[in-house]
């Protein structure tokens, strides 16, 4: 049965309220309310298909319900107990993003603030990663406050960066250094949290600190933007700026949906134990939730004060809570802890993947729907509620709670624990790794890979792999500790869909 041909004949005229469908539109369309029809979007029933399936011989995988094959051999195998690494690099990064004109190269940020471009090697041969730090594409380093929790976070290129030059960062600046780091506190009497009644936090008032988006540009023209090496240090605009009730939690990264072209920001819920506040189950507060902002369209000047926005944005015709006074417009989905990178699936970009910090012994991974409530914190600390995570598998009960898909449980007596959230694994290298997304601890050197069950269920698995070193590395690896790595930081994706690993180096693993 062709099930998009189905879906197209009998919804195509069918008006929708906050459709599925609308944000894997190539186009936008001036929409005045929140429902839709599939022909506001799309012209024909190919249109309409090749959207949502890939490619035109791939129809049958719109939202059939079942299990999909992509008429090729990279489906995903039995799960694999290795990862082979090779080590093309000795600096330590905390972003990774390829380069929007789909060359070899890619971005590499750190926290204190630089930005550089880099070529990336081709893998399986002996050339490193070329990277000069001794001349950033852009320095932030008077910008940001440096701390274990703080500085610059992310870094996310404009769909169309090889035309218009756009990217953003968002970082984390003190108001106590800058004279240009102000604005609202997000511990206010519309949220039920009055400031002076919070204290300090590790001498630290409340809203000293400010999570900010700011917009720069690279140095060049439409003509030659893919070619640029520096960036302009002058900000084009202050996108967003919320003032941070603590000193930890904030998360803060950034990425474009790669079909709609909207800007998601990824807040904590504030950082202090059991979220008093509520943060992230408050509908008024932006903490603990997926922001989803449209970067294009710039407010109207009475736009800003009238929906009481954080900044230079819009907001999304199709945002989930446009219409509900109880919940913020900006928000795409809520009731998260501390989501600790990001991603979408290359192939499947309506799959989102969040790894959620969570703050007893569960860490989890989220799989973002619009609208979603992934349940910090009450979900997280009533145990009449919270499954384990591979127990609840991703379903939604009646409670309207999504539970987490995959995680792994922390030992008590484990000091130190932090989930990191890779990607999909789309590369061409390793086949046994295809389709699966990957994800480890920090402090721990442990990884996992996990890929939805071949039994149709829809449920999760996820298993922990090993972690070796190529004898083939371009770099030498350090084995005199127990493992090549030490913390991990992040993981990259360069234009191919290879695999990046972000890690530190030289001290002993904490293994679980």
């Amino acid at each position: 049965m062709d099930y998009c041909g189905q879906v197209w004949k009998h919804c195509k005229s069918t008006a929708m309220l906050n459709s599925p469908f609308q944000s894997f539109a190539p186009r936008k369309v001036g929409l005045t309310g929140s429902s839709s029809m599939l022909t506001d979007f799309w012209q024909s029933e190919e249109d309409f298909c090749v959207s949502l399936s890939g490619t035109p011989n791939n129809r049958l995988v719109c939202f059939n319900g079942h299990g999909v094959s992509f008429n090729n051999r990279r489906n995903a195998s039995p799960s694999p107990t290795g990862m082979c690494l090779e080590k093309i690099g000795n600096g330590s990064y905390l972003n990774m993003v390829g380069h929007p004109d789909g060359s070899s190269k890619a971005f590499f940020s750190r926290q204190d603030g630089k930005i550089w471009l880099a070529t990336v090697p081709e893998q399986g041969t002996t050339d490193s990663l070329q990277l000069d730090e001794t001349i950033p594409f852009l320095d932030l380093a008077t910008k940001g406050h440096l701390s274990s929790d703080l500085g610059l976070v992310a870094v996310a290129f404009h769909p169309e960066f090889v035309i218009n030059g756009r990217f953003f960062v968002s970082y984390i600046c003190d108001g106590t250094l800058s004279s240009n780091c102000s604005g609202r506190c997000s511990c206010d009497l519309e949220v039920g949290c009055d400031p002076s009644k919070i204290g300090s936090d590790n001498g630290v008032e409340p809203c000293r600190y400010q999570l900010v988006i700011s917009e720069y540009s690279a140095k060049g023209s439409s003509s030659s933007f893919s070619e640029a090496t520096f960036a302009d240090p002058s900000e084009v605009r202050r996108v967003f700026s919320m003032g941070l009730p603590y000193v930890s939690n904030h998360a803060g990264q950034l990425l474009f949906g790669p079909n709609d072209g909207c800007l998601y920001f990824f807040t904590g819920n504030g950082g202090i134990r059991g979220d008093p506040f509520n943060f992230s189950q408050n509908g008024k507060s932006l903490l603990g939730k997926v922001l989803r902002l449209d970067v294009d369209e710039l407010p109207e000047m009475n736009e800003v004060a009238n929906q009481s926005l954080w900044g230079n944005y819009t907001i999304p015709k199709d945002n989930p809570h446009t219409g509900d006074s109880n919940l913020q417009p900006e928000i795409w989905a809520w009731g998260l802890e501390n989501p600790w990178r990001c991603s979408f699936d290359s192939v499947r970009p309506f799959h989102l993947y969040c790894a959620d910090d969570g703050q007893e012994q569960y860490k989890v991974v989220d799989l973002i729907s619009k609208g979603g409530n992934y349940g910090w914190s009450a979900a997280h600390e009533d145990q009449d509620i919270h499954y384990p995570p591979w127990a609840s598998q991703g379903t939604k009960p009646t409670n309207g709670i999504f539970f987490p898909i995959m995680g792994y449980t922390v030992p008590s007596t484990t000091k130190y624990a932090a989930i990191v959230g890779g990607y999909v694994y789309r590369g061409s290298a390793d086949s046994c790794l295809y389709g699966r997304y990957l994800f480890s601890d920090m402090y721990s050197c442990a990884m996992w890979t996990g890929t939805v069950n071949t039994d149709g269920s829809g449920k999760y698995i996820s298993d922990s792999i090993q972690l070796s070193c190529s004898e083939k590395t371009p770099l030498p690896c350090d084995w005199s500790t127990n493992s090549p790595l030490d913390r991990i930081f992040s993981f990259g994706e360069d234009n191919k869909q290879d695999g990046f690993i972000l890690a530190s180096q030289g001290k002993e693993c904490q293994h679980f």
